[in-house]
């Protein structure tokens, strides 16, 4: 009983001293967040290399088995992949950017639309108990606000993107030469690596590629195909802005759950302000295309291959999106993915000593 006592105390006294230490450095962010910061700039597209390394490995690998050396594989996926990214923005940036200049232009009417909807309530809500009549004036104000912070970090974020133009110029010789010397990298990172760990790890890396890649680079070909039918069937409903809507419902498709509702709102919106025949068309089509998605090419295509329950996806997904926005949101999955299969790898390693 004693020994369960200063048990207790010990794992008391290290929960204390880990909170003390984690209160420190938050203390001290304002010496260390700049160098973080600078270091996170360097690292953004050696990072983006290496995830497009990760997704194309795969496929060069396989080219290599059939004996094609490794350098001539990489070219061959590169004029593949880079030629068809690259010809695709060539294509479709100008259509985007003239869609946008449209529906910059048009944004008076969509103000006129919306200040008359928002009339309508008032109006319609003013023979309401007057807390309630106040409680929905609230709402219409957070929403305008939580729509302006959306569209300021939007804004932000293209603007940073637009400045780190030739910085990304680099990714694609970074990421040349991570496939080229990947068996090299390899053997670094096993040397490294403490003898007493080098089994683990291999096994960790490989459940993690398991169950990581496939998700990652099927929901990345489903979203691509989403967002393509979503303009398509835009185009064809005579709806405007189809590409650049089509565009919006494909890249946030990549959030689970509430990315389907968050591309949707946009288009949804533009069709309001034309007719609610329109505006009924469009939730057809986004309607159809998520029953798609979740019945046929997601099952299909993504599959579960990360076993992990709905309920913690959501709640990773709501504290990614208050750390780091739409950015946190994207990458929540994946990182509640690795950390699973640390635990999982950790309690089975502690578990057997």
């Amino acid at each position: 009983m004693q020994n369960e006592h200063i048990r207790f105390f010990i794992r008391l006294a290290k929960m204390l001293l880990v909170a003390i230490f984690i209160y420190l450095i938050m203390k001290l962010k304002e010496f260390w967040l700049p160098v973080l910061n600078i270091l996170f700039t360097v690292l953004t597209p050696f990072l983006i290399a290496a995830f497009i390394a990760y997704l194309l490995h795969p496929i060069v690998e396989y080219i290599h088995r059939k004996g094609i050396p490794r350098a001539l594989a990489i070219l061959m996926i590169y004029v593949l992949f880079f030629g068809g990214v690259g010809y695709g923005l060539y294509k479709g940036i100008p259509i985007i950017l003239h869609q946008l200049q449209e529906m910059t232009e048009s944004l008076p009417l969509l103000v006129d639309t919306y200040n008359g909807w928002t009339k309508m309530i008032h109006h319609e809500t003013a023979a309401w108990p007057k807390e309630m009549h106040k409680r929905v004036e609230t709402i219409i104000l957070e929403v305008e606000a939580l729509v302006g912070l959306w569209l300021t970090k939007a804004v932000a974020g293209a603007k940073h993107l637009l400045n780190s133009a030739m910085v990304f110029l680099l990714v694609p010789f970074i990421a040349f030469y991570m496939l080229k010397d990947i068996e090299q990298m390899k053997r670094i990172a096993w040397q490294l690596t403490p003898k007493k760990w080098r089994s683990e790890g291999v096994e960790f890396l490989k459940d993690v590629d398991k169950s990581l890649g496939g998700y990652i680079r099927g929901q990345l070909f489903v979203c691509c195909l989403i967002g393509g039918l979503a303009a398509l069937a835009f185009r064809i409903a005579g709806m405007d802005y189809p590409l650049l809507l089509g565009f919006i419902i494909g890249a946030t498709n990549v959030i689970p759950y509430f990315g389907p509702i968050i591309g949707a709102v946009p288009a949804a919106l533009l069709a309001a302000t034309v007719s609610v025949k329109m505006l009924l068309i469009v939730l057809a089509i986004i309607f159809l295309l998520q029953f798609l998605e979740g019945n046929i090419l997601s099952p299909f295509i993504v599959g579960k291959s990360l076993h992990i329950h709905p309920l913690i996806i959501m709640f990773s997904l709501f504290l990614g999106g208050e750390v780091a926005g739409v950015v946190g949101m994207i990458v929540a999955v994946p990182i509640v993915a690795v950390l699973k299969a640390a635990l999982l790898h950790a309690k089975e390693h502690f578990g057997t000593h």
